[in-house]
């Protein structure tokens, strides 16, 4: 037992690609993912800070690090599967937690435990910084699915996953920085200047107005 197993298996998380049997031209691991939530979240909460809402930042940063390390014993499983019906959105959160569970039992020192179930366990909650995680998350897999688009990727999936997470991202549009996402950041998007664009210009565009 010791924080040697933990330390080790980061490492691991390199090797967990994103998305599993599809064609990309871009191949994304679990821990790179981690690294740009993370950097997301901290833009995201640097604007909710800025429009008045109070920020704890240790939390932002513990949830965006940490919200995919169950995934080192589950691997990547693809959003419209693991979404596809809220029951199985359960089952499979129920596994990670005990597998999760399992593994700090058994490898982390006792005065460390209960720390880390916290910081391992469902991190997108109702708290400001739990709504920052989800926003964050589906930002960065509407970039990755945008890269594959613009690559001319004709695997139909990277559209329906750009389209999800536009969705989702759109449920919070009652917050600061989303609102800065769709006038800023989503306006540079559908404004790129690349042929391959039109798909994504499109859904953009259809997404926008069925969310209003």
């Amino acid at each position: 037992m010791g924080i040697h197993i933990y330390f080790k298996s980061l490492s691991n998380l390199e090797g967990i690609i994103r998305c599993p049997g599809k064609f990309k031209y871009q191949e994304h691991s679990v821990a790179s993912h981690s690294f740009k939530v993370t950097k997301i979240a901290q833009f995201l909460a640097t604007v909710e800070e800025m429009h008045g809402t109070p920020i704890n930042w240790k939390l932002v940063y513990e949830k965006a690090i940490n919200h995919d390390y169950s995934e080192l014993f589950t691997g990547d499983i693809m959003t419209p599967v693991k979404y596809a019906l809220p029951k199985l959105k359960e089952l499979f959160t129920q596994v990670e937690e005990s597998m999760i569970r399992d593994f700090i039992g058994r490898e982390f020192p006792e005065e460390f435990q209960k720390i880390y179930e916290e910081r391992f366990c469902e991190g997108k909650d109702d708290s400001i910084e739990g709504r920052i995680l989800a926003i964050a998350d589906k930002i960065d897999l509407l970039y990755e699915s945008f890269g594959e688009i613009i690559k001319g990727n004709p695997e139909p999936l990277f559209i329906q996953i750009y389209q999800e997470a536009l969705e989702t991202i759109l449920q919070y549009k009652d917050m600061s920085c989303v609102q800065y996402f769709i006038d800023n950041i989503l306006q540079e998007i559908i404004d790129e200047e690349t042929a391959l664009c039109s798909t994504v210009q499109k859904v953009t565009k259809e997404t926008l107005q069925n969310a209003t």
